[in-house]
């Protein structure tokens, strides 16, 4: 039977077609006015259309429509935001402002995106953070593209049987009645590119969706021309066997390349967030070798120095690796194209320590990359540490893998009523300029009253939504009248509200409180000073710990004492953690340190006025202050796991029973807890204006895609000329290094005094090499009791003469501190184009 399809779309009235604009951009999400208009047209369709736009036009009656198109105030308002859209869309903004390169293009690939409940492409705080990088890029003026896949069931939904036990199921998503827009090529046909993998040929339709002013491009398999395998490739975020995850991969990487190309686009930085896409390498040496008629060597210079790598986890299961033999099938067909062995191929995957291991997409990636980060402070540390075997003779701290912090979009998390607070006292530059931080100061201003009244309302729209949810929920499981009867009652306005929600890993320690049941017990059923807490998360399908982990919080939660003061929801979402960050008064982490690489919901609620209560993780040793929140433990990471869960618990119940609780019911003659809402006001003006994607992407444009395009810029302009002659020097110095060596010619004296200056000669021999083609340095610096040079510091040293077959290089140094002091003369290439010239390492040490 053969079925042939129409597009059927809403009919508007004349004066709403405007409508269909706003709801085919993203940027409704992150502004209240436009979503405003939708939930005045019809609020219980907005519900039941899982507030996605397109699908609740179509889902309106003629009569709605109608009636809205003769609302005068209605009409008006369309008016006004469609204005503020087109007004958006147009304006410069701080790139543009800036001043800087405007043939820069970025492209951005990542696995999931996180842009709105209504388009269910993502898991979790990885998804989350690219879509906050497109409205972040978008908002800023930043030349940016978006490339993912197109799930045709996206991520599982998630429901709980009545033991708490987690049940997955996926359903399809409609793309006709999402904010998705399919490409067409010039004959009106689908925009489709392929790719080959094994003995397949895989088609890939492309996709848009628009996020303000940034374009994402979405690849889907899921077309006739494809077998059903490999229909199946874009079916499920993270799920399939080993097969599908590396075919999803090449899909991503390869075919997103090809994508960009077959738009007319031509990126001039690749941004692989996370290593899912790292296999995108390959098709940019082939285009590179292709486009410029150059060799492979030349085209590995010109894509690792414009290729920018950013590295998410420190947890090992977090960095795919697979079998050798499975990327061989599936990749040489391009490596054949490229003119590399498979044999090269895969010590680019490995760290070659002489240990088994498989193909990691990390690895790769860390080793095709000009500039490499983690997503903190703490986290840049732990990447150095947990990759050191890339650079094995260079100190952890020189690793070239930097940290720039994760942040949110402001705007699109916090809630409308903290938003307007914030625009009537910061001022309007928290709209029109958010890259504009120093408006956050303005946050004193606030009156005390105004913030405690808003965080109440938020509170309040909090728990009726968790009584409707927790309905729904036991409804659908079956529970009984009296279970239905006491969710109409649970939570109260006035308690302290917890809040825990995030991805279910069982180094997130979701069950610590238990850790003390009778402690917890007390804490909950204090009717005087009553505190409650909020639950929801994931846990992977294939992570039975991890489901045990929620099924023990369930069971805690229908404890008859507690049930009226804990609630687990299901099916977390982008809409209930909006809920959560933006109603609770404390945001509770607990992850076992150093596991936890940002994590980003603690900065969402501090954006919304809730104090955080954190393990020092992830971000949390950069935001924390005695003003902003409260510290669980000191930082010290246990060997003992069962020791650790020990100390953390009883160090959250000293701060929760000796000075969460006590301050957040410290209430003035007026009720209000003055203490309390003065960390409020310090949460928000030092945490907001710190951690946010428009500092994040500014940072990130500063730091990686602007100095990887200048690099890209000035070679492409003449044939990749420059990339030819770095890659003919590499080659010589590779092969004459094992000639090279330095020595220390001057002893320093044995005693000096702080704060005076020691000089030193260096002694190198170069054999076939100029000393102009190397860097000859000091490490310097306090000996620890091992005597290793603790955290050293690099001195270049200068050139002098030649005498014979040796160079002479002179250093001056500065000794700062008291103690025993050490010296290491190195000698690493030099090259002004090398924009990372620690990977790939060649470094000999005296």
């Amino acid at each position: 039977m053969r079925i042939r399809s129409i597009h059927v779309k809403p009919n508007l009235p004349d004066v709403l077609v405007p409508l269909k604009d706003i709801a085919m951009n993203v940027w409704y999400s992150w502004n209240w006015d436009a979503v405003h208009l939708f939930i005045r047209l019809n609020p219980v369709l907005w519900e039941q259309a899982n507030q996605n736009p397109v699908l609740m036009l179509g889902m309106l009656s003629q009569e709605d429509l109608d009636r809205a198109a003769s609302d005068d105030s209605f009409v008006a308002s369309l008016g006004r935001v469609h204005e503020q859209f087109q007004r958006y869309l147009k304006a410069t903004a701080w790139f543009q402002e800036a001043g800087h390169d405007p043939d820069t293009q970025v492209a951005y690939f990542s696995a999931e995106y996180g842009l709105d409940e209504g388009l269910p492409i993502y898991s979790g705080g990885l998804g989350v953070l690219s879509g906050d990088h497109l409205k972040a890029a978008s908002d800023l003026g930043l030349p940016l593209v978006g490339v993912g896949l197109l799930y045709q069931k996206g991520y599982f939904r998630q429901m709980l049987n009545l033991d708490g036990w987690q049940q997955e199921s996926y359903p399809d998503n409609d793309w006709y009645n999402m904010p998705v827009h399919l490409e067409h090529d010039a004959d009106g046909r689908p925009l489709t590119v392929s790719v080959e993998m094994a003995a397949d040929q895989v088609v890939a339709r492309i996709w848009r969706v628009q996020v303000g002013r940034v374009p994402l491009y979405l690849l889907d398999t899921n077309v006739p021309e494809n077998p059903p395998h490999l229909r199946e490739i874009t079916s499920t975020l993270y799920g399939g066997d080993r097969e599908t995850r590396i075919r999803q991969e090449i899909v991503l990487g390869v075919g997103g390349v090809r994508a960009l190309r077959a738009l007319g686009l031509s990126p001039t930085v690749y941004h692989m967030n996370e290593g899912h896409s790292a296999f995108l390498g390959l098709e940019r040496l082939r285009t590179a070798m292709a486009d410029h008629g150059c060799d492979l060597a030349t085209a590995r210079e010109y894509v690792s120095a414009t290729n920018v790598f950013t590295t998410h986890t420190p947890v090992p299961a977090g960095n795919e690796t697979f079998e050798p033999s499975l990327v061989q099938r599936y990749t040489q067909p391009l490596l054949s194209q490229i003119g590399l062995s498979f044999g090269e191929f895969l010590k680019l995957g490995q760290v070659g320590d002489g240990r088994p291991e498989g193909f990691g997409m990390t690895v790769l990636a860390l080793r095709t990359a000009g500039f490499s980060n983690g997503v903190s402070q703490l986290h840049g540390e732990v990447s150095r540490k947990m990759w050191q075997g890339l650079w094995p003779s260079l100190p952890t701290h020189e690793i070239p893998i930097h940290a720039i912090t994760n942040g949110i979009h402001t705007r699109t998390w916090v809630s409308h009523d903290m938003a307007d607070l914030l625009v009537r006292y910061v001022g309007p530059r928290f709209v029109e300029k958010p890259w504009d931080f120093k408006v956050w100061e303005r946050v004193e201003g606030i009156p005390a009253s105004e913030l405690w009244r808003t965080h109440q309302i938020r509170k309040e729209r909090l728990i009726f939504f968790v009584r409707k949810r927790l309905l729904a929920q036991l409804r659908h499981q079956g529970a009984g009248p009296s279970a239905l009867r006491a969710a109409e009652e649970v939570l109260d306005p006035d308690a302290l509200t917890i809040g825990f929600s995030r991805r279910f890993a069982t180094y997130k320690r979701a069950t610590l409180l238990f850790h003390q049941a009778e402690r917890i017990a007390r804490l909950l059923s204090d009717e005087e000073r009553p505190v409650q807490i909020l639950f929801a998360g994931k846990a992977h399908p294939q992570d039975i710990p991890a489901k045990d982990l929620i099924k023990a919080v369930v069971h805690h939660a229908r404890d008859p004492q507690l049930r009226h003061r804990m609630v687990f929801l299901e099916d977390y979402d982008i809409n209930i953690a909006r809920y959560l960050v933006q109603g609770v008064d404390v945001w509770l982490n607990t992850p076992r340190r150093p596991l936890e690489a940002s994590g980003t919901s603690g900065m969402k609620a501090a954006a919304n006025g809730a104090l955080n209560c954190s393990v020092l993780d992830g971000w949390w040793p950069e935001g924390f202050h005695s003003d902003t929140g409260w510290a669980i433990g000191n930082g010290d990471a246990f060997k003992d796991d069962e020791e650790q869960d020990r100390v953390d618990a009883e160090s959250l119940f000293h701060l929760l029973e000796g000075e969460i609780v006590p301050l957040f019911f410290d209430r003035d003659a007026h009720g209000m807890p003055r203490g309390w809402i003065e960390m409020m006001k310090a949460s928000i003006r030092k945490l907001g204006a710190e951690f946010n994607t428009h500092r994040m992407v500014a940072e990130y444009a500063e730091r990686a895609y602007l100095p990887a395009h200048a690099f890209g810029a000035r070679w492409s302009g003449d044939s990749l000329k420059g990339a030819a002659e770095l890659a003919r020097w590499r080659a010589r110095v590779t092969q004459a290094w094992s000639g090279v060596s330095v020595r220390v010619d001057q002893e320093p004296q044995r005693e000096v005094r702080v704060g005076e200056s020691v000089t030193m000669l260096i002694r190198a021999r170069l054999g076939r090499l100029e000393p102009h083609d190397v860097a000859v340095e000091l490490v310097h610096g306090p000996l620890d009791p091992a005597g290793h040079v603790r955290d050293g510091q690099v001195a270049r040293a200068e050139f002098v003469s030649s005498e014979g077959d040796e160079h002479v290089f002179r250093v001056e140094v500065r000794c700062r501190s008291t103690g025993r002091y050490g010296f290491a003369a190195r000698v690493l290439p030099r090259h002004d184009d090398l924009l990372n010239p620690l990977t790939p390492l060649l470094l000999n040490w005296e």
